[in-house]
């Protein structure tokens, strides 16, 4: 089976520690070992807070 070009990717919550989010990046635009924050909305705080990109077996 062939590998695809795109990986998915957990959003994990600096302030309250939830997974809020999953997305998909593609592996060349996204080197291994990089991090990556995003400043999303946090539903358990209701405020936005600074999300960290951490990839998942999906």
């Amino acid at each position: 089976m062939a590998k695809g070009k795109r990986t998915y990717m957990s959003c994990l919550s600096t302030e309250s520690g939830i997974m809020g989010y999953i997305t998909n990046v593609q592996k060349r635009n996204f080197a291994t070992g990089e991090k990556l924050e995003l400043r999303k909305y946090d539903k358990k705080l209701r405020k936005h807070v600074i999300f960290k990109l951490k990839e998942t077996k999906h």
